[in-house]
């Protein structure tokens, strides 16, 4: 009989609600996909390349083109230089980039620092490298972090911190002042940072996203790995890529040659034509917190307790005043009695830590949210 190498996973928790909502012809607000299609002219972009023989295997490391926009744009919103032929790659998708970095840096028995809520992909890679996890919970309900816990977590074993920034669940966006203290507790360790940007894109009330490579000492141990699905509304295509200084990209190119090798080929010539024009990209915080202030006002008629997001295209809202029943048996009776679909995220905790909140994606159609809402609005208690 095959011994499982990750025994205790199963079904994701992403799977399992959207095929309820399926099932229950209900409103999906518990998966992260954006519920509206990407700009025509990037589907045109994609329609040109693959008539014009673009169809062969890409570069391993990315579309040279590509890879230079990249480099572009963190120049220019970032002030940060990366050398787009030996600093940038483009991968399948966040998910590969954040599992080629882990196994670019984890060894048998390294310790890896989680803040929990955590995505649900960390844990896996980690242990599949022959890593342990070691868990920090963020704090509750703002999901900033308890900078005395993560220093109590650091041992002589720790090789790497796992950071998300806007976080998912939470929202919440790391600050100068976080950066700044990460940097203080690693300094002279031998510990490196993947930072998970999927949402850097989407932050809001004029905050904004500090990547971590922003701060000099971070980005010379930074894997920073980011999403053009989630950018540019494909998140089908799954198009992610990772920027880290040469010597860290070098090792974890030698692992995505062995995953995917590389990328799907008309789609990156597609997006280097779409990003030429920032303005593409530079849109979606006025866009996203458009539908967030839309979604939280119709909250605001419902019986739950809430801050808004600060990033991120999820609003998270808590129940425990109103129930003592588990965020796992609600988000299931939410799907089945009033037709909106969650996430629980006591899913995103190794021990299924319960703080009743559920989180919701309102990356959808205004006139979906408005129905999502109605429905929500007539309670559930």
């Amino acid at each position: 009989m095959l011994q499982s190498k990750l025994p205790q996973v199963g079904t994701t928790i992403f799977t399992t609600m959207s095929q309820m909502a399926t099932d229950y012809k209900a409103i999906n607000l518990s998966q992260g996909f954006p519920g509206f299609d990407c700009f025509p002219y990037l589907q045109d972009l994609v329609t040109k390349y693959m008539n014009t023989a673009h169809n062969q295997y890409a570069p391993m490391a990315g579309v040279p083109a590509l890879k230079q926009r990249l480099a572009e744009k963190t120049s220019n919103v970032y002030d940060v230089e990366y050398d787009a032929e030996t600093e940038v790659t483009v991968v399948s998708g966040a998910t590969e980039a954040l599992f080629a970095s882990i196994t670019a840096v984890v060894r048998q028995g390294d310790e890896v620092i989680l803040l929990e809520p955590a995505y649900d992909c960390y844990e896996p890679a980690v242990r599949l490298n022959g890593g342990v996890p070691v868990y920090v919970s963020l704090n509750v309900p703002d999901f900033s972090v308890d900078w005395n816990k993560v220093s109590d977590a650091i041992s002589s074993k720790t090789r790497l911190i796992m950071v998300n920034t806007p976080h998912n669940p939470g929202g919440y966006v790391w600050t100068q002042e976080d950066l700044d203290t990460l940097a203080d507790l690693i300094r002279d360790k031998d510990i490196y940072i993947i930072s998970d940007d999927v949402y850097e894109h989407i932050v809001f009330e004029g905050k904004k996203h500090i990547p971590l490579f922003s701060h000099p000492e971070l980005k010379a141990r930074t894997f920073a790995c980011g999403s053009l699905g989630k950018t540019f509304h494909v998140t089908g295509w799954k198009i992610g890529y990772c920027l880290a200084p040469k010597a860290l990209s070098k090792e974890f190119r030698k692992i995505h040659q062995f995953l995917t090798f590389s990328t799907v080929t008309p789609m990156q010539y597609a997006l280097a034509d779409y990003m030429e024009d920032p303005s593409r990209y530079l849109y979606l915080n006025k866009f996203y917190q458009e539908k967030r202030d839309l979604f939280c006002e119709g909250l605001s008629h419902t019986g739950f307790s809430f801050t808004p997001t600060e990033g991120s295209f999820f609003q998270c809202v808590s129940y425990g005043h109103l129930s003592q029943e588990s965020d796992f048996d609600l988000a299931v009776r939410m799907t089945k009695e009033i037709g909106v679909a969650s996430i629980p995220t006591s899913v995103f905790y190794h021990d299924q830590k319960d703080h009743k909140i559920l989180r919701f994606c309102f990356a959808k159609e205004d006139k979906v949210l408005e129905q999502a809402l109605e429905l929500l609005q007539k309670g559930i208690f």
